[in-house]
């Protein structure tokens, strides 16, 4: 057995825990939620993202305050919070001591 499918069980139940969480503190702030997370729904839910995701023209990251602003062709703006997001999208500083 891979070490990938050794850890799916895992994956679902922290993504089934973490969507509960979700809907129960939307519950809270009486707003609706709607978690998908498998099959033909969730790869639906995907190819809207990506389409989505293909209309963004800018992009502003902020690690400092975990956040990434997307400006869309419209011109609206997204705002995702996120503790990773910002990372992977900025390069890491570099110190050239060439001049």
């Amino acid at each position: 057995m891979s070490d990938d499918a050794a850890n799916e069980p895992a994956q679902d139940d922290r993504t089934r825990e973490a969507t509960s969480r979700i809907v129960e503190l939307e519950a809270e702030l009486e707003a609706a939620g709607d978690a998908t997370t498998a099959g033909d729904a969730m790869a639906s839910l995907r190819e809207v993202l990506h389409q989505w995701v293909d209309t963004v023209t800018a992009v502003v990251a902020t690690p400092g305050v975990g956040r990434v602003v997307l400006i869309h062709a419209n011109g609206r703006e997204s705002r995702i919070a996120s503790p990773d997001l910002p990372m992977l999208l900025t390069r890491p500083a570099r110190f050239d001591t060439d001049s």
